[in-house]
């Protein structure tokens, strides 16, 4: 990746490289996945379930190096108006509480069944 960018900007700017870590990538498959998907179908049918890629940090990359695979599932049921992206890690970080009840249902049937 660092040399298609250098190709881009041209050698009249220099790249500084100030951090490098693991770039890691899970497959979104196999029996953990199907028992959330399950599970999420269980309590709200029709909820999709994606894969998506994360900008900030994950613990997964580091029991990656041990060979565990990790999938980032907080199942929490929002409002459609709500931009919850725009309040991580902020002052005013929140979720209703009805959010959480339905996240602990479906946690703990997918703990106690999978």
């Amino acid at each position: 990746m660092l040399a298609e960018v250098a190709e881009l900007v041209g050698p009249d700017i220099e790249i500084i490289v100030m951090h490098r870590d693991i770039g890691l990538e899970t497959e979104f498959a196999g029996p953990l996945v199907d028992a959330i998907t399950g599970t999420l179908e269980r309590h709200d049918p029709g909820a999709p379930v994606l894969p998506y890629l994360l900008s900030g940090g994950t613990d997964n990359k580091a029991l990656s190096i041990l060979g565990i695979k990790g999938y980032g599932f907080a199942p929490l049921k929002l409002p459609a108006d709500m931009d919850f992206a725009a309040m991580f890690h902020g002052v005013d970080e929140r979720v209703p509480l009805d959010a959480l009840v339905f996240g602990r249902r479906v946690l703990s049937d997918l703990l106690l069944n999978y």
